[in-house]
């Protein structure tokens, strides 16, 4: 997996390629961490996202969490299979989609 960020002023985008599995989502959760303080949007961009374990749907509840305190987070591009995993776990309900 590698993770492109963007950053425009207080909107970090976060664009995750590959698997976000037990072996990656550590990478991830500190480019979460790694948002600066003033960071009021965090977009994680999905469109290249080819699967996520429970292990990723943790840190993405981590990041909602954590932006809940200061802003907003959305994702964008989720396809269809990666929707599924949302849809089963009760995520699409608690994250802007």
């Amino acid at each position: 997996m590698t993770i492109e960020r963007n950053v425009n002023g207080a909107v970090v985008t976060l664009k995750i390629v590959g698997r976000l599995d037990t072996s990656t989502a550590p990478a991830l959760e500190a480019a979460v961490d790694g948002c600066a303080a003033d960071t009021k949007e965090l977009i994680l961009d999905c469109s290249a996202l080819e699967y996520v374990s429970s292990a990723g749907l943790r840190v993405i509840l981590k990041a909602q969490k954590q932006m809940n305190a200061r802003g907003t987070m959305k994702l964008i591009g989720v396809n269809k299979t990666i929707m599924e995993v949302f849809d089963i776990t009760g995520f699409a309900d608690i994250l802007t989609i």
